[in-house]
């Protein structure tokens, strides 16, 4: 598909479902919803909404599920907490993505050979038939994508919604509601455990960023988890894949329709087919009209905040899929400066005594900490939590030039001590024991002791974060408040 000029307004869809069938044989169906995380309560919603008899199934029993079960129940639903296993007469259960496949109610309905599907599925099969899905996958930098991506197409003139794991679900999302009709366009962010409980999902476009080892210890092991990835490439969906990633430009390869147009994105010179830089632009070679004679110029890396080389890389890709949506090259850009980075990603938080701070609390796993550490020159790292079975080897191996010193918490940080041991042998390294709520203000301190004029202090932990925090966000909030209070 070559794009010819700035896209157009596009109505919203109309409303009719893509599989009238499916959503009519809701009505009386007797539906089993598995977890009341963020998917769950919308699901069971939309499933009430249809007619559909409606059991959902949560283990846990603490004061906010149970709130949130009357809530469900006086809408219709029939809510079961604890253990509990199958509800009687379901013949369709609709998952949490986070649900292992081993889990004994998911297990048990596969031996009765009930289909077990993800929200993702539900909101594919039952959105507007007109809908075009942009989707994103890759160990990193997703909901960033997504986010530049939403920004180009708002730019270019269509309806579209970034959904998945940056705010509204993408049942929510995908289907008309209170608000009105349903978006033209979603630009979706999908994880690997979304794709493993998805069976016809089948994008307009689709892209996997990059795959590095995560959640091992979920899909146990590597291939199934990068096969889970490439899931995003369906029967007829355009294929766009990192020229620089090898599992990206496999799965392209392996898992995609091969009557499908194939573009790619590097940080390289731009070979026909491909967007990529050239000097100090953003350049597509691919959606013109001679991939082999011409080019046109997207945008400047100055245009791409923080022009760090993995997010030069996302809006290369966000702006492949938005050109595959038809959108001109002057979209690109308006996009990426209407695009503000979301918090706890390469953020800087100043400097104090000429020593840089910058919060990436978001890198929960080694890849995207190799990426933040490879952005500067001189670093105190911050670094520690759960590792999820990921290997540290390489990512110190690599970084081990630029480590000024570490600053290690968290459960696993004896496997980082290790590697930093066999692979940096020089660096000053500092553990924090203390797993309370003075644990990041001590880690900061150390690090302010370690740096020098000149030096960033990154968190950047390599590893989740639910060992000492609630999530990835309240580790980076812990970390600028314990940089604000040096200044």
């Amino acid at each position: 598909m070559t794009p010819t000029g700035e896209a157009g307004r596009t109505p919203a869809p109309s409303g009719a479902p893509a599989d009238p069938a499916f959503g009519a044989a809701l009505k009386e169906r007797s539906v089993c919803v598995a977890g009341l995380g963020v998917s769950g309560p919308p699901v069971a919603r939309v499933l009430l909404a249809h007619g559909a008899r409606v059991g959902v199934v949560d283990s846990r029993e603490d004061d906010a599920t149970r709130e949130l079960a009357e809530r469900l129940r006086a809408e219709g639903a029939q809510v079961f907490l604890g253990e509990h296993g199958l509800p009687e007469g379901a013949d369709l259960v609709v998952t949490s993505p986070g649900w292992r496949p081993d889990a004994p109610l998911l297990a048990a309905a596969r031996e009765a050979g009930i289909e077990v599907i993800g929200d993702v599925e539900l909101a594919w099969r039952l959105r507007p038939a007109d809908q075009r899905w942009l989707a994103v996958t890759g160990t990193n930098g997703k909901t960033t994508t997504v986010r530049m991506l939403e920004a180009m197409l708002r730019a270019g003139g269509l309806d579209a919604v970034a959904v998945g794991n940056v705010g509204t679900p993408v049942v929510e999302a995908a289907l008309p509601g209170s608000s009105g009709p349903a978006p033209a366009v979603l630009a979706v962010e999908l994880s690997s455990f979304q794709l493993h409980w998805s069976a016809t999902l089948a994008p307009h476009a689709a892209a996997v960023l990059n795959v590095a080892p995560d959640h091992l210890d979920w899909h146990g092991g590597l291939e199934p988890y990068a096969h889970a990835k490439g899931r995003i490439y369906a029967p007829g969906t355009l294929r766009v894949a990192n020229a620089d990633d090898t599992w990206s430009t496999r799965l392209a390869a392996e898992s995609g329709d091969p009557g499908t147009p194939l573009y790619g994105f590097t940080l390289n010179t731009p070979r026909a087919g491909q967007l990529g830089v050239v000097e100090d632009l953003l350049v597509d070679r691919a959606f013109v009209a001679d991939p082999h004679g011409g080019a046109e110029e997207l945008a400047e890396l100055s245009d791409v905040v923080p022009a760090a080389p993995h997010n030069v890389a996302n809006a290369l890709a966000a702006a492949a899929l938005a050109r595959a949506a038809g959108v001109g090259a002057g979209a690109i850009r308006a996009g990426l400066a209407a695009f503000a980075p979301e918090p706890h990603r390469m953020a800087g938080l100043g400097a104090v005594a000429g020593v840089e701070y910058v919060d990436d609390s978001k890198a929960t796993n080694p890849h995207a900490a190799a990426a933040a550490l490879a952005s500067f020159e001189s670093v105190v790292w911050v670094a520690g939590g759960l590792l999820k079975g990921a290997d540290v080897d390489e990512l110190v191996r690599d970084a081990a030039p630029r480590l000024r010193a570490a600053v290690l918490l968290g459960r696993d940080r004896d496997q980082l001590r290790a590697a930093l041991a066999r692979h940096a042998p020089d660096t000053a390294v500092v553990e924090v024991a203390d797993t309370g709520g003075e644990a990041m203000t001590e880690a900061v301190a150390a690090a302010k002791d370690l740096a020098r004029s000149g030096d960033t202090v990154l968190l950047a932990p390599a590893a989740a974060s639910m060992d000492m925090f609630a999530d990835y966000k309240e580790r980076g909030r812990r970390f600028a408040a314990a940089v604000a209070a040096l200044g």
